[in-house]
């Protein structure tokens, strides 16, 4: 299995390099240059079973001879075997034909642990064997920089320094990325939004002698082993619904197009999924675009559901790389015109395409809130405000095939958003009662480059 860029002027790498590589060298993200494919009964004979055999069943392809398959199977035991529910991405029923995939039951609380959790285990494997070091840099709106200390927290052979938003994630987001006491991770608050933060992510990627210097690995969604985890639970979820046999419908609440993304390449896989719904907040330049086919950025509007909180969608690059038959001169060129104008037009061949896989909604902040006070009030579920965008949306795209709506976080990451909606206070786990209580080590920084590669640099100095 090799992996092109979608930008089409980087090297092929191998899964190993690709996963240590994270952005490619033109820009671009990679992408398998195949999809590998399932038959109806292979995907039949994957329910009933274990969570971690479904993920080796459907990630194995994809890895090449990086692993051994005991080395595999083991990095996905220890992956998963810190989840706090067997299933680990159990459903619950919402409404007649409605199902919650619950993927909150991570160390953070946030589907990001799925990936996560998993591409710690591949990094620190490959790195051991290696006996190399490399400095991981991410930006997050919330949940993948705490989800990527957790997972990297104490490890020998890696340094994590996350930027986030200063003032723009929760509490609970922000004290699980501060608090933390290892040495080999930091938290960075940067001056400006979630875009600002990825911005100089990708800058620095593309800053080849720091990249050099530092050996610059990241683990954002730009990184495929992310997407390639969480193409799993849509297996678990549509067969325990009775794929292949039935069609399903997933309904994905998304800011970066990562997780929705993931539905996609099950779907080219051979999971029957009828609709790909994303689910936007006020924040909806996705669902603008997929409508409309204007890609036009118009600013963030701080929200409820702040993990959505974004204009520019790094993984929406590989959708088009699809939908423009893999042209990547035509992907540059759209995102020359991302960087230099704000936005592009998607050409009405590509937007058809588009339009064939993808539907879209979105949801206000008065809808947000409303959606968990009538879903608590009707089902006793407490829904987190993004899981709650996505229940709203599903409602509007239901058809006869039973849809599943991903929870993406738990309420008690939001707790203040959630009790001023449906007045419940929806409590910490008990491994994470004394959160509150924990000291912090933050760093606050301008939205620089120079002033973030110097902290950088010191910070691996000790």
């Amino acid at each position: 299995m090799r992996y092109v860029s979608t930008r089409g002027q980087a090297p092929v790498l191998s899964f190993e390099q690709a996963m240590l590589t994270g952005l490619a060298r033109d820009g671009g993200l990679y992408v398998p240059e195949t999809i590998p494919t399932l038959t109806a009964a292979d995907i039949a004979a994957l329910a009933g079973q274990p969570y971690e055999e479904v993920a080796f069943r459907i990630m194995r392809p994809y890895i090449g001879d990086a692993f051994t398959d005991d080395e595999f199977r083991s990095i996905i035991a220890r992956a998963y075997e810190h989840f706090g529910h067997a299933a680990r991405a159990p459903l619950v029923q919402l409404g007649a034909n409605h199902f919650l995939l619950e993927l909150f039951h991570g160390p953070t609380l946030a589907f990001k642990d799925f990936a996560m959790q998993l591409i710690g285990q591949l990094f620190q494997a490959s790195l051991s064997r290696s006996g190399k070091r490399v400095t991981i840099v991410g930006a997050t709106s919330g949940d993948t920089g705490s989800a990527a200390i957790e997972a990297f927290r104490g490890l020998s052979n890696v340094d994590v320094v996350i930027l986030f938003p200063h003032g723009r994630v929760s509490e609970v987001q922000r004290r699980q990325m501060t608090t933390p006491s290892e040495g080999n991770v930091h938290a960075l608050a940067v001056d400006g939004d979630f875009d600002d933060c990825q911005a100089r992510v990708k800058d620095m990627f593309n800053d080849f002698e720091f990249r050099d210097s530092v050996g610059l690995a990241g683990v954002n969604s730009i990184n495929w082993a992310r997407v390639l985890a969480q193409v799993v639970y849509y297996f678990t979820a549509a067969t325990s619904l009775g794929a292949p046999q039935r069609t399903v419908d997933f309904t994905v609440p998304t800011g970066n197009f990562g997780d929705i993304f993931a539905g996609y390449i099950a779907k080219r896989m051979g999971l029957p999924i009828g609709k790909l719904v994303v689910a936007t907040n006020q924040n909806d330049i996705l669902h603008r675009a997929i409508s409309t086919g204007g890609y036009i950025t118009q600013g963030v509007t701080p929200s409820i559901s702040p993990s959505m909180d974004i204009q520019v969608s790094s993984n929406f690059e590989r959708a088009l790389f699809d939908v423009y038959d893999r042209d990547g001169a035509a992907v540059a060129g759209q995102m020359a015109d991302l960087k230099e104008k704000g936005g592009f037009q998607i050409s009405q061949g590509a937007l058809q395409r588009l339009q064939e896989t993808f539907a879209s909604g979105r949801a206000s902040e008065e809808e947000t809130a409303d959606t968990i006070r009538t879903t608590f009030a009707q089902t006793g579920e407490v829904l987190c405000p993004h899981s709650a965008v996505a229940v709203k949306v599903a409602a509007e795209q239901m058809t006869d095939a039973p849809m599943i709506t991903l929870a993406t976080a738990h309420p008690a990451k939001f707790p203040a958003a959630v009790q001023a909606a449906c007045g419940q206070h929806a409590p910490l786990p008990n491994r994470m009662a004394d959160l509150y209580e924990r000291s912090e080590r933050v760093t606050r920084v301008a939205n620089d480059l120079a002033a973030i590669e110097q902290l950088v640099h010191e910070r691996r100095a000790h």
